[in-house]
């Protein structure tokens, strides 16, 4: 089939296709997620494991070698890396590109299922499959006390809020769709504490493990079983969980010449906070710093619009609400929201950036083929290559399930030169035939068949520098994937608007032109 000869004497269906490819074009670019970065995956799954109060050493002798045992195993696995902490146990498993983590994450946690008996107050593992494009958060917020205020609080501390903000705070940004995480600092949490005496416990005769049974024997929930009664039957649960400090006051820790000996003979108990580890400060004064962290493959722009609303509504129908009371009143109207860090910021100014260079780069092309064309046609039709093109290119990133980032509108910064190559080339041709006497349609089939084995020639060439980008598996090929996609695209949509759109156009846009022979 001849496509050239076909596009020329079907200019009808060469502007309908023109028209379908710009109008899915555009539908693409409002449907492409747009985020900062290009999409890396790194498989990395986490194994957090909790033992409080225990020394890093601990930790590593209870914890992290017996679940490194066990984990070296993992088909797939790339490398492996521990952290003991005071009281925590983290692993970090990174697989290899390409494997399936599903299937990783299963074997992690079958993996973990065979670590031999953790000591009694150790908590269950926590598994977890960490996404290398979505793990910066995309906002900070600061809550804190303005200056001018902190003289009606003197001695509030604003760790203490902790509680309130992740009751409802955290809960209304995670509502946001698009929002994967948010992680709260600089809080403290409110806890139970039992504060023994150890001359009474002496006296009694009693050890702190002694006290410490008692206290995790009785302190749950246990199903009896059903109890059947004629047509009926009863389902018998017994509650044993600890609702205020009385309930703990009141648990039998064991029994001394026949009586009981309760935790309110031998302790006390209070309602605290936990002990200060970290701290946040903004602007010189003590602060809560709140992140969000969006899903993968998120719009970025579309979340951080819902954050914003979110965040407006937490200012004026939230925060006024939460924090307790201290000498200086009611403390909830006193704080103070401030969103410190937006990733669309930088992404708006880069998109705005390469918005500019496209329009400069395109207005600079036209000038020069005015120049050296000196005709308003011809500068027009080599011109219409770059829009069909660009916005084409949208196309394919939308069904490649790419993202807009800085490096896909770089590539395409950088095509906008290029795709006028192939259209260049052809004009020329054409006007070079109607000069030796062709007419206008003669002319531009002639003209198109003569050099479009140069321009494929050529487009491939090109293709083919950025083709095996495609094909790299690793971060770095990931990361430059989307500017190679771009460019492929881009000058391949060219060459085929080339072959017929600039005939088609030239056939009857040109074929007013007349040329006197020499």
């Amino acid at each position: 089939m001849d496509i050239v000869r076909l596009s020329i004497s079907k200019p009808v269906g060469v502007a309908v296709g023109v028209i379908l490819v710009l109008m899915f074009g555009l539908i693409g670019l409002g449907r492409i997620p747009i985020q900062l970065t290009p999409t890396v995956d790194r498989p990395l799954i986490t194994v957090t494991t909790a033992w409080p109060g225990r020394s890093p050493q601990e930790i590593i002798d209870e914890i992290t070698r017996r679940q490194e045992e066990e984990l070296k195993n993992v088909r797939g696995l790339k490398r492996m890396r521990s952290s003991s902490q005071q009281g925590v146990s983290t692993i970090t498993l990174e697989f290899s590109v390409g494997v399936d983590i599903a299937r990783a994450f299963q074997e992690v946690s079958d993996s973990l299922r065979q670590v031999s008996s953790y000591p009694d107050e150790v908590e269950e593992p926590t598994i977890t499959v960490a996404d290398g494009a979505a793990e910066n958060a995309i906002a900070w917020i600061i809550i804190d006390i303005p200056k001018d205020r902190l003289a009606r609080h003197p001695d509030f501390d604003i760790s203490t809020l902790y509680d309130a903000l992740d009751d409802e705070v955290k809960p209304a940004l995670e509502r946001v769709e698009g929002v994967a995480e948010v992680n709260i600092y600089g809080g403290r949490e409110r806890e139970v504490r039992v504060l023994a005496d150890p001359m009474l416990l002496a006296q009694r005769r009693i050890t702190y493990g002694d006290l410490m049974m008692a206290l995790r024997g009785q302190n749950r929930n246990v199903s009896a079983g059903a109890i059947d009664e004629g047509k009926r039957e009863y389902r018998v649960r017994v509650i044993g969980e600890f609702e205020s400090p009385s309930d703990v006051l009141d648990t039998v820790v064991t029994y001394r010449d026949g009586m009981p000996v309760y935790v309110r003979d031998v302790a006390d108990v209070v309602i605290d906070h936990k002990k200060r580890r970290g701290f946040v400060r903004s602007l010189g004064h003590p602060s809560i710093a709140i992140n969000v962290i969006r899903q993968s493959n998120a719009n970025v722009v579309k979340v951080m619009s819902g954050v914003r609303e979110a965040l407006e509504n937490i200012r004026t129908e939230i925060l006024p609400n939460i924090g307790g009371s201290s000498s200086g009143g009611p403390v909830g109207p006193d704080l103070r929201l401030r969103q410190v860090y937006d990733e669309t910021v930088y992404i708006d100014s880069a998109i705005d950036l390469v918005k500019t260079n496209l329009f400069v780069g395109g207005t600079l092309a036209a000038l020069v083929l005015l120049l050296f064309l000196r005709a308003i046609r011809p500068t027009a039709v080599v011109l219409i290559a770059i829009p069909i093109s660009i916005i084409g290119t949208f196309l394919v990133m939308w069904a490649m399930d790419r993202t807009l980032n800085v490096i896909s509108l770089a590539g395409l910064a950088f095509a906008v030169g290029m795709v006028i190559d192939n259209a260049i080339v052809v004009l020329e041709n054409i006007d070079r035939r109607m000069q030796e006497g062709d007419g206008a349609f003669e002319a531009a089939y002639r003209g198109a068949r003569e050099v479009w084995g140069a321009i494929l020639a050529s487009t491939l060439t090109t293709a083919a520098v950025f083709v095996p980008v495609l094909t790299i598996e690793e971060e770095a090929g990931q990361l430059f994937r989307d500017i190679a996609l771009a460019i492929v695209a881009s000058v391949i949509l060219s060459l085929v608007v080339s072959i017929t759109v600039i005939p088609s156009a030239c056939a009857r846009w040109l074929k007013i032109i007349e040329h006197t022979p020499s």
